[in-house]
Parts: C-alpha cells; structure tokens; sequence
C-alpha cells in the first residue's frame, strides 16, 4: 500500500506528494511565489521534523480518527462522485441536453445545505466544496463530450437513465457531507492540504484513476481545507 507509513511519513513528503497533486490541477496549489510556508513544506520532505508533522501525528494519537482517516474518505467519496460523471455525460449525449444545468446545480446546493445544517457541518463551506464537486463532474462531462465529437465511434451504445444517475449521486452526496462533518479538525489545520494530496494520490492508486479524472479529482477538492479558503479570502 503507497500509504502503509504513519502520518507523519506521509507528511514528510507532503511537499513531494503537493506538486504531483497540482501537476493534475495547477489551481489546487495556490499559484503563487515560493513563500516561507513553501520552503517549511520543502523542509519538511527532507527532514521530516516540522511542527506541522507533530501536530498531525498527535492529532492521531488522541483516539479521535487522525488527518488521513479523516480525509482520505473525502477524495475516495470525490473520486466516487466523479464515476458518474461518465454517465451523465452519455445521457447528456443521447439526449442532446446541455452540460451546464443550472437548476439541477441549484437544488444539490439547496439540498447539501441542508443536510449539512442536520448533520452538524459547516453549511457555508459544504456548500463550497459542491460547488467544485459539480465543476470537477463536468469537466469530465465536457472531455468525453469532445472525445465523442472527434470521434463518434468512442460514443456509448446505450444511454444511461439519467435519473437513475442521480440516485447514485445522492448516496455519495449524503456520505460526503457526512465526511465533510466527520473532517472539521483536519481541514481546519495547517497540514490539511498536505495530506488532503497524499490521499488524493492513495485514492488514484485504488481505484486506477486515469488522467482526467485525476484531474478532475483535483478540481474536486480545493475547497476541503478550510485554510486554503481562509487564504484565498486574505
């Protein structure tokens, strides 16, 4: 198993693990200088002694589920989600309907809220790691969408039953605000978005992911850490 190490192995190579996480999605890493924290996380691959490491290895040592058992369900539950992007898209395709459905967009948004409210998380931020979980699904969506123009031979000989689609979605989406909830501690802290790609590269490795939906994994999950946010706000 690529992650059989403790936390604090993985966070050691966090720095490593980031830069292949954001080689799928450029916008995942935030695009800017080489700043002190860079050069901390740089730091932290060679020497794997920084106080981010401690506090994510103590973090797991206090009987509570530790920063990966807490985030990796969330890329797993991404990586899920985005399965059936194929789907949609081969609905979409034999229906001749729009990728963009801003109404359907809407009521998951809605509905998302709510469950989050119900379950004890943060509406606010459910709601923003949705909405790139609904960009990270048609991006595929739009790629196979292409593909299929190119060539019409790739096109899917049975159209999927869109709204069966969706049933399979609502189940994820329910666990993945049950994940969201269950992951306030980990995406909160200063190590989330080092793990949160060391997971995501688990979860690549588990399910065979191929490039675009790596890469659309990618685009799934910028917003789980609630310190990217806070930066990005800055």
């Amino acid at each position: 198993m690529l992650l059989g190490t403790s936390v604090r192995h993985a966070l050691t190579a966090a720095a490593v693990t980031t830069a292949l996480f954001a080689s799928a999605a450029p916008g995942f890493a935030a695009e800017r200088q080489p700043t002190a924290r860079t050069g901390q996380a740089a730091q932290a691959g060679q020497t794997g002694q920084t106080g981010q490491a401690a506090q994510a290895s103590q973090a797991g040592q206090t009987g509570k589920p530790g920063p990966y058992a807490q985030l990796h369900p969330l890329a797993s539950l991404s990586a899920e989600r985005l399965a059936t992007a194929d789907l949609v898209a081969a609905a979409k395709w034999g229906a001749g309907s729009p990728i963009d459905d801003p109404a359907r967009e809407q009521v998951v948004l809605d509905t998302v809220r709510k469950q989050a409210v119900e379950t004890g998380a943060d509406p606010e931020a459910t709601v923003r790691v949705f909405r790139d979980q609904i960009e990270a699904n048609k991006l595929v969506q739009r790629e196979l969408h292409r593909l299929w123009t190119a060539d019409p031979s790739k096109v899917p000989a049975e159209r999927p039953d869109l709204a069966e689609v969706r049933k399979e979605i609502n189940r994820v989406n329910i666990a993945l605000v049950q994940a969201i909830a269950g992951s306030a501690t980990a995406r909160s802290a200063s190590y989330c978005r080092g793990v949160l790609a060391v997971s995501a590269l688990q979860v690549r490795h588990e399910k065979q992911l191929d490039r675009l939906h790596f890469k659309a994994l990618a685009r799934a999950v910028p917003s789980v850490c609630a310190e990217q946010d806070s930066e990005d706000a800055a």
